[in-house]
């Protein structure tokens, strides 16, 4: 069985976790505001909902759909991720390893844009006009994205989750993300990252019940040139987050050995 092949169904079984384990919390409550068909469910197809000030309105429980979380170049041609010689070497090394040395299983944050994938919920919460959050169920981490005009911080400490800014083009929310610590993987394959990364992110909500988030990842350090994928995003009306617990009665590090 491949490496990925592995990841493809641990990926596949979490989903299920998820979806039987979320749907369980505050039965029988919907979410105030939602659009609803004539039987009561979800018009995920309804227009996109505003804020006061007319620009979308991205508060609520999203999804990833797909298997980014495994592979987020899933998309990409062979050969079309532009390594740097090093970074093509160590990411081959995880894969033939089977991913033993992922900071994520020790239950160390897994960062952006790997967040951004992983097939949990997260909620993004409208804190102000200034502020967007992003509350991620997985290893229940957060993130702010300032949008206040402030700059990226010139020489900050490296961090899990970065520096986050944001602004609006037209109906989109582009986010600035730099700051980043190096030992993050990209994915659960291990597409490497360096202290260099700089994240943009674009946030297009479509309708009511899907966001297209772009993804451009820009590490000379890494890779040759800028490389971008696109992960789908659905909306989860009707559920909340749930407590995540990583490292309790934790017995399996000890047995990740690969080949």
């Amino acid at each position: 069985m491949t490496a990925t092949l592995r990841r493809f169904l641990l990926a596949s079984a979490l989903a299920l976790t998820t979806a039987v384990v979320a749907h369980a919390q505050w039965l029988n409550y919907p979410t105030p505001g939602v659009p609803r068909t004539a039987d009561g469910k979800p018009k995920l197809d309804a227009p996109v909902p505003r804020t006061a000030d007319g620009k979308p309105d991205l508060s609520g429980v999203w999804l990833p759909r797909g298997f980014y979380m495994v592979d987020l170049a899933q998309d990409l041609k062979p050969g079309d991720v532009p390594f740097q010689p090093w970074a093509a070497q160590i990411y081959q090394h995880r894969l033939d390893t089977l991913g033993r040395e992922d900071p994520q299983a020790r239950c160390v944050l897994s960062g952006v844009p790997r967040e951004n994938a992983i097939v949990y919920p997260f909620k993004i919460v409208n804190a102000t006009n200034k502020t967007i959050i992003f509350l991620y169920e997985v290893l229940h981490s957060y993130r702010q994205v300032f949008m206040d005009g402030r700059s990226l911080p010139d020489e900050p400490n490296p961090a899990w989750m970065g520096y986050s800014i944001g602004r609006w083009d037209g109906d989109t929310l582009v986010v600035e993300s730099k700051g980043f610590e190096e030992r993050a993987w990209l994915d659960n394959n291990g597409h490497p990252a360096t202290e260099a990364l700089h994240l943009t992110e674009r946030f297009l909500r479509r309708d009511f019940g899907h966001i297209d988030l772009q993804m451009t990842i820009d590490d000379s350090k890494a890779y040759t040139r800028p490389w971008t994928v696109t992960v789908p995003l659905v909306a989860q009306p009707d559920i909340e987050l749930i407590e995540y617990a990583c490292d309790e009665n934790e017995k399996d590090v000890a047995h990740l050995v690969g080949k």
